[in-house]
């Protein structure tokens, strides 16, 4: 499809969603479009309301070119938080920020270069593999709900390249950096290679062809940085250490791999459960990087079942809502948008609409 086609295409995709939105009655809850493992029973007041709020801010504070003002992580929070308003179960068609999703689409799109980077490392993203990460993973879910033939085509082609790209910038050890293995002189570590597996798994559900050996490969990796306490080290070249932010998000990372039974995981879960599962009671919102470990560790916990997930949901929820700010948003580190758009993940997770987060 041409430029130009694709640009008519788009303002009639905003057309569309923009009416879809003027239908919602203000203050009421969002509609969901993917209802079927939507319990509404489950979840108390008070959260939703923290959810409307949120949301609300994050549409509110989006810019006309469909990102958000969040230098230097252009790319990547515009993906995450477009991820945490499509878990509302809105759609680029339907819903109350359906408008905002098929802007925040068009943006990353916009963003594909002509070797499959999603991003602008010039002027926009200083470690580039987090926002092509993010962004193979959102627009990944929205290829599931887009219903245009030559809206997927434009969504299926962008996430060939990218997947291409992602496998291509993969380090000799196996994980990524925060530049490609080229540009970063083989450097890894486990906050990006998380990223980049999550956004693979959310590509090969949404059936682009994502090449086994590169999870594979993902996964020695992992296994390779654990420690004998169970916990994962920061880098394959920065071994005994261990992390409870990175344990947590590669036992997620290996659960999107289908990794549920390996000989490591109970090791990793046992760590993570003794570090984190029950310092919301103990602390609240004070370890280093506090969302960024909960936004993994509570995708860890979901997938264990009812009988673990909801007495941890209902701390995490309450130690959550407790910090909202009166515009909605939340704030501590990198911007409000970062920590906005991780809480509304966690508190949307287990409406269980977005497949890379269902159980």
């Amino acid at each position: 499809m041409n430029r130009s086609k694709q640009s008519d295409r788009r303002a009639f995709l905003r057309l569309c969603s923009a009416a879809t939105a003027c239908t919602a009655v203000a203050g009421s809850a969002p509609a969901v479009a993917r209802t079927a493992a939507y319990q509404p029973q489950r979840r108390r007041a008070e959260w939703e309301q923290a959810v409307r709020r949120g949301l609300d801010y994050l549409a509110r504070e989006q810019l006309s070119t469909g990102n958000w003002n969040t230098p230097g992580y252009t790319t990547a929070l515009a993906a995450l938080a477009g991820t945490a308003l499509l878990c509302s179960g809105s759609t680029t068609t339907q819903g109350p920020y359906a408008q905002q999703i098929a802007a925040c689409t068009d943006f990353l799109i916009s963003k594909s270069r002509p070797n499959g980077l999603i991003g602008d490392p010039r002027h926009l993203d200083t470690r580039y593999t987090y926002g092509h990460g993010f962004s193979m993973l959102l627009l990944s879910q929205v290829l599931g709900e887009e219903g245009y033939e030559d809206r997927r085509s434009e969504l299926i082609d962008v996430l060939n390249l990218a997947v291409d790209f992602c496998c291509k910038a993969q380090t000799e050890a196996g994980g990524w950096g925060y530049m490609s293995a080229k540009d970063g002189d083989n450097f890894d570590e486990g906050s990006t290679t998380i990223t980049q597996v999550q956004g693979l798994r959310g590509c090969r559900n949404a059936g682009i062809a994502v090449p086994a050996e590169a999870i594979d490969k993902a996964k020695d990796y992992i296994y390779r940085c654990k420690n004998e306490d169970g916990g994962i080290s920061y880098s394959s070249k920065q071994l005994g250490t261990s992390r409870p932010a990175i344990t947590a998000a590669a036992l997620a990372a290996l659960y999107n791999a289908g990794d549920y039974d390996g000989k490591h995981v109970p090791e990793m879960l046992k760590y993570c459960k003794g570090k984190l599962h029950n310092k919301l009671a103990d602390d609240g919102v004070t370890i280093g990087h506090w969302h960024y470990t909960y936004l993994y560790y509570s995708q860890v916990v979901y997938r264990q079942g009812d009988e673990m997930w909801q007495g941890f949901r209902d701390r995490l929820y309450e130690t959550i809502i407790k910090e909202q700010r009166q515009d909605g948003s939340w704030d501590k580190q990198i911007s409000p948008i970062y920590i906005t758009a991780c809480n509304l993940i966690m508190l949307q997770l287990d409406r269980g609409l977005l497949p890379i987060y269902q159980r």
